[in-house]
């Protein structure tokens, strides 16, 4: 009989670990069918993503912030959920207070 997978759990310490100085994003899982991390950025902060070649659903943790996908910008808050096909511009902007943000990728996000 073959081992479980691995289980892999976050907590909120988490959400509070140091980012290495000029990272936004911490990536806590990586399997081949999906990867997932956690995106923080700082009030005011530009959100400097390009498309990703993976589709990508957001989980807002915390925080305010706009989000603009494609042309359409929409004020984002704790438990919106946003889903982003693979290729589409998009990015969060006009950051009023801390964002986190969960952020899940299928498959697994490719290195730029």
């Amino acid at each position: 009989m073959s081992e479980p997978p691995p289980t892999h759990t976050s907590e909120a310490a988490e959400l509070a670990r140091p980012l290495p100085s000029g990272r936004h994003y911490l990536e806590f899982l990586r399997v081949a069918a999906l990867s997932a991390g956690f995106l923080r950025l700082p009030p005011g902060a530009v959100d400097t993503q390009r498309p990703h070649r993976e589709d990508e659903l957001y989980y807002v943790v915390r925080g305010r912030a706009t989000f603009r996908h494609g042309a359409h910008d929409r004020a984002v808050s704790a438990g919106d959920l946003l889903f982003v096909r693979a290729g589409e511009p998009h990015r969060f902007h006009s950051i009023g207070e801390e964002l986190v943000v969960l952020a899940v990728f299928g498959p697994a996000m490719t290195p730029d």
